[in-house]
Parts: C-alpha cells; sequence; structure tokens
C-alpha cells in the first residue's frame, strides 16, 4: 500500500499548527487571568467595582479585539463548555464556600435559607415558565416545546451564588450573606436537578402522575445528594484520624482532603445526583471534623485561623498563608469563570443568526428580565413574612430593608445558567436554529446586564439600607474566619464560648411543646449529645489534635476545647 507522503506532511504541519495556536491562546489566557487579579487589587477599594465584574470587562473588551483583528471570524481564544464550567470550574468554589462557611449562622437560619431556595427557586420557575410561555408564543420567536419553555424557568430561576461571594462580605454583613449564598447554593442545585428532570421526563403528555413522579425524583435526587456530601466527608475525617498522615507529610493530608472532595462531586455527577449540593456539605462536614484531625501545619495550609489555648490564654496567630490552597483554588476558578463567559458573549457565529430580528432579541432579553425580578420579589417577600411569624427576637427577624437587599442580591444570574443554556439550545456549543439563537443571546444579554449593573449597584445599596457602625464594622472584620466549631457550637445560638453556654440555665428539651418554642436551643442540645457521645469518638473533630511524635509542643485535648 502506497505512503502518500505529502498528505502525511500536510497533516503533521496542521497538527503542530494546531498545538501552536492552543499554546498561544492558554498564554493570553493565563495573563488575562494575572491582569484581572492585579486590576481587582488597585480597585479593591472602590465602592462599585469587583474582581468578578473587572473579569467579565476584560474578557469583553479582549473579545472585541480579537473580533477586531480576525476581522469578524472569531471573537473567543476557547468556546464556552459546560462540562468545563461544571466538571472542572464549579467544584472548587462550591466546596471552599462550605469549608468556609459560618456554620453557626448557616445552621441557625438553615429553615428559611432551605425555603428561599427549594420552594422559592419552585415560585421562581413556575412564574418565569409561565410567562416564557404566554409571551414567546405571541412574538413567534422559533420553534419552542414545551420542555424548552421550562428549560427556560431553570435556566433563570438559577441565582448566581459565585457573584454573591464577590458581592456580599461575610463579616460585614453575616445574615444576608448567610441567607443570599446559603440559598444560592440551594437554588443552583434545584435548578440543575429540576432541569435535569426535565430532560428526562416525556413532557409531551403532563398529568398529575408526571407532576408527582417530577416531585418525587426531586426530593430524592436533593437528600440522595446531601447525604452523599456527608458521607464523603466523614469518611475522610475517619480516614485522616485513624492513619494519621501529618507524622510522615502533610501534603498527603491536605492532597486526600482535596480528592475526596473532588470524588464526592465526581460521584454525585456519576450517579447522576446534584455535584452542587453533595460538594457543599461536604465542604460544610470536613471543616466540622476533618480539619480538626490535621496537623497544624497542614491547617495553617488550607485555613488562616487564630488558635484559642484556653489553659494559658495565648493567642497564636497562624497567618502566615494568605492565600490558602482551598480559597486560592476557588478564587481562580471564579476569575476564570467571569473572564470566560465576557469572552464568549461575543461570538459572532450565535450573534449573525440573529441579526435579522435585533429588535425581537432586545425584547425576548427584557422579558425574561423581567420575569426573573417578578420571579424573585414573588417569594422573596411572602417567605420572609412567612420565616418572621417563627421567630420571636426581632434581632433574628428579615426586616424590609434586608428583604430588598436579598431580593436585589439574588438577580444576578451567571454561569450556571449560562451553562444550562448551553446544554439545552446548543450541539457541541453550536446553533443555527432561529429560536436556539435567540435563547443563547438573550441568555448572554441577561447575564452581562444582570452581572454588571445589579452586580454594580448591591454594594452601594448595601452601605445605604443597612450601614454598619464603624466600631461594629472592625469587631466583625477582627472575628476569624474559621470553622466556627473551635470557639461556638455547630448550631449555637450566641457569640459565648462553649463554656459559657455549659454555665448558663438553659431549659433542657423534654417535649415538642419546648421544641416548638425554642427551637434552636432544642436541635443544638441533641445534636451536642449525638455529636460527643457517638459522632467524635469515630471521626475526631473539636478535641482532637494529632501532634508529630517528638515535637516540642505538645498539648492536650483540653487545650484546644
Amino acid at each position: 500500500m502506497a505512503i502518500d507522503i505529502g498528505s502525511l506532511t500536510e497533516r503533521s504541519v496542521a497538527m503542530l499548527s494546531s498545538d501552536h495556536t492552543s499554546v498561544v491562546s492558554m498564554n493570553l489566557f493565563v495573563a488575562l487571568l494575572c491582569a484581572c487579579i492585579v486590576i481587582g487589587h488597585l480597585l479593591e477599594e472602590t465602592r462599585w467595582m469587583n474582581e468578578s465584574i473587572t473579569a467579565l470587562v476584560i474578557g469583553l473588551c479582549t473579545g472585541v479585539v480579537i473580533l477586531t483583528t480576525t476581522k469578524g471570524k472569531n471573537s473567543h481564544l476557547m468556546v464556552f463548555s459546560e462540562d468545563l464550567f461544571f466538571i472542572y470550574l464549579l467544584p472548587p468554589i462550591i466546596f471552599n464556600a462550605g469549608f468556609q462557611v459560618k456554620k453557626k449562622q448557616f445552621f441557625r437560619n438553615f429553615m428559611t435559607i432551605m425555603l428561599f431556595g427549594a420552594i422559592g427557586t419552585l415560585i421562581s420557575f413556575v412564574i418565569i415558565s409561565l410567562g416564557a410561555m404566554h409571551f414567546f408564543k405571541r412574538m413567534n420567536i422559533g420553534s419552542l416545546e414545551i420542555g424548552d419553555y421550562l428549560a427556560i424557568g431553570a435556566i433563570f430561576a438559577a441565582t448566581d451564588s459565585v457573584c454573591t461571594l464577590q458581592v456580599l462580605n461575610q463579616d460585614e454583613t453575616p445574615l444576608l450573606y448567610s441567607l443570599v449564598f446559603g440559598e444560592g447554593v440551594v437554588n443552583d442545585a434545584t435548578s440543575v436537578v429540576l432541569f435535569n428532570a426535565i430532560q428526562s421526563f416525556d413532557l409531551s403528555h403532563i398529568n398529575t402522575s408526571t407532576a408527582l413522579h417530577l416531585i418525587g425524583n426531586f426530593l430524592y435526587l436533593f437528600i440522595s445528594s446531601t447525604l452523599l456530601g456527608v458521607l464523603a466527608g466523614l469518611l475522610s475525617a475517619f480516614v485522616i484520624k485513624k492513619l494519621y498522615m501529618g507524622r510522615h507529610s502533610t501534603d498527603r493530608e491536605v492532597a486526600l482532603m482535596i480528592l475526596m472532595a473532588y470524588l464526592s462531586y465526581m460521584a454525585a455527577e456519576l450517579f447522576y445526583l446534584s455535584g452542587i449540593l453533595t460538594v457543599f456539605f461536604c465542604g460544610i462536614v470536613m471543616s466540622h471534623y476533618t480539619w480538626h484531625n490535621v496537623t497544624e501545619s497542614s491547617r495553617v495550609t488550607t485555613k488562616i485561623i487564630p488558635v484559642k489555648l484556653s489553659c494559658t490564654n495565648v493567642m497564636l496567630l497562624l497567618t502566615d498563608c494568605h492565600r490558602h490552597a482551598f480559597a486560592t483554588l476557588s478564587f481562580v476558578a471564579e476569575i476564570f469563570i467571569f473572564l470566560y463567559v465576557g469572552m464568549d458573549a461575543l461570538d459572532i457565529e450565535k450573534w449573525r443568526v440573529v441579526s435579522d430580528s435585533p429588535g425581537k432579541s432586545v425584547g425576548v432579553s427584557a422579558i425574561l428580565l423581567g420575569l426573573v425580578l417578578v420571579g424573585r420579589a414573588a417569594f422573596v417577600f411572602p417567605l420572609s413574612f412567612l420565616s418572621n411569624l417563627t421567630k420571636k427576637s426581632p434581632n433574628e427577624k428579615i426586616d424590609f430593608k434586608q428583604q430588598i437587599t436579598i431580593w436585589w442580591a439574588g438577580l444576578m444570574r451567571g454561569a450556571v445558567s449560562m451553562a444550562l443554556a448551553y446544554n439545552q439550545f446548543t450541539t457541541s456549543g453550536h446553533t443555527k436554529l432561529h429560536g436556539n439563537a435567540m435563547m443563547i443571546t438573550s441568555t448572554i444579554t441577561v447575564v452581562l446586564f444582570s452581572t454588571v449593573v445589579f452586580g454594580l449597584m448591591t454594594k452601594p445599596l448595601v452601605r445605604i439600607l443597612l450601614p454598619s457602625p464603624k466600631h461594629l464594622s472592625r469587631m466583625l472584620s477582627s472575628e476569624p474566619c474559621t470553622p466556627k466549631s473551635f470557639t461556638v457550637p455547630l448550631l449555637g445560638n450566641g457569640q459565648d464560648s462553649e463554656a459559657n453556654l455549659k454555665n448558663q440555665n438553659v431549659p433542657r428539651p423534654t417535649s415538642l411543646r419546648m421544641l416548638l418554642s425554642t427551637p434552636s436551643h432544642t436541635v443544638h442540645h441533641y445534636w451536642r449529645k449525638f455529636d460527643d457521645g457517638f459522632m467524635r469518638p469515630v471521626f475526631g473533630g473539636r478535641g482532637f489534635v494529632p501532634v508529630v511524635p517528638g515535637s516540642p509542643i505538645e498539648p492536650s485535648a483540653q487545650q484546644w476545647q
């Protein structure tokens, strides 16, 4: 068989050229990431800008430059891929959020978070789906089916929890951060579960049986995903506690924590569960158990924490590592996502398909923005009212100004919406259908507008509606961003230490009436009994202090309690 040398040569040259193009693209992209970090640092003190908006603007500017230099043929270095987003970029962000979240605030407001994140998302999903069906059928934008309209509801019901991290501050507004971000994580998981359920069901004939099956499937995915994350976190705690890897290498401890968290996410995707919920609760469990089982060196690597030694009243300020491992991965992934979205927004192929009807495209985007505003307002204010009915303390209730802030901060749509839209309306990132292209370009418009406009106005809005005294800000900013289990119980209800709580005369729950009247103390009491009696002896946690044999300082367990 004759060998065509010329053909082989041409293929080799094409492959080398393709490889070189990929290298050039990656160099430019990494350089842009560095530019985003530097510019974000320079804009740190501004009241308006944040790094997510900075990355989005730089991505848009880069897209314009590439579009100009290629004479309208191309506008991005890489094509947006939902696989890249969901498999590589989202897991470190959500895991770090669960690992760093202030568990006291999160679990104190757990029912409100679940109300907003699950019930609220369903309300928003219904309003957006019905609104899109009502308006888009009249506008005749293309051949969209019932499944497409329901998918639109799931796509635009997903808030941007990544941008929430950039806009709100956990120390300045702990209640708002806990509610908005906690709701965002549950919301994203709920939206993805809804989206997957819509794709897996035959929606040509919707009846009561199909609806009940859909709800049952949603509950199964929600509970199973949470349990998988908890089990993965407990497994990592048990392995590190029993094998005590730190006596040889702290690198193994940190590597095992990262890989176990990622494994939990991928296992959830493998079994068609919600990886977002799984890795979030895996992070919470790891911060409560696993983190306390590793050596002191690994704690410095994974967190920045002042550790209080109660027996000597000495504060060991472990601030050697300002950007620890988990936060650094999360930080880079966040910037990557917004830069990625900004560059892909000017994909000329999709805009060319809808270029014959620019007015209709603007109208679709405006309708979607309006539905997002109405859909969020339809559940934030009523559910806040219901939540306030269950709380007796005025400090725990959500006042009207806080409700407005929660409503506004959750209006941003981001990469989750983009990824779901690409999944529904494109094939390998490309589409030639007018209706599908219209939905992709409208999603891009809503994401850009909501992130830039709503994101720019959120910080000033928080300062106007919820001004904080300077002394309070200083006090809050001095709080260690650590697992609160070091000084405060997991489901604590106040600022006192564990020892002080033990000395307080808190009535012990003895009946259902007590549970309803003092739910926080009741849940905390039974949780502490279970945690102290069973969980900590098996999985470690607060009070377990691994020390390398032969080290000069070997504190006892009481020092860390």
